[in-house]
């Protein structure tokens, strides 16, 4: 018997719910990359080949910085700073 998972274990398709914003988060991804020093990394093995530890890192700093963005566009009164 054959063992059939009951749910996709996370793999779910993702659903682009603005399209223009997929290029805005892959250029802010690759700057977030860039920064951490992972440039050449990406160029030579692509993202599906890194470690767990390098992705994570990429994207915990991604979710740092809109945190950031966030916090200070509240402090501008909810306002985009110029």
């Amino acid at each position: 018997m054959q063992y059939t998972p009951e749910r996709n274990q996370g793999f779910e398709k993702k659903q682009i719910l603005v399209h223009e914003a997929e290029r805005v988060m892959e250029d802010f991804k690759n700057e977030v990359a860039a920064d951490l020093g992972y440039t050449q990394r990406i160029e030579s093995v692509g993202y599906h080949n890194m470690y767990p530890r390098e992705c994570g890192q990429i994207g915990g700093n991604m979710v740092r910085r809109m945190i950031e963005l966030v916090e200070r566009d509240l402090a501008h009164g909810g306002q985009i700073p110029h």
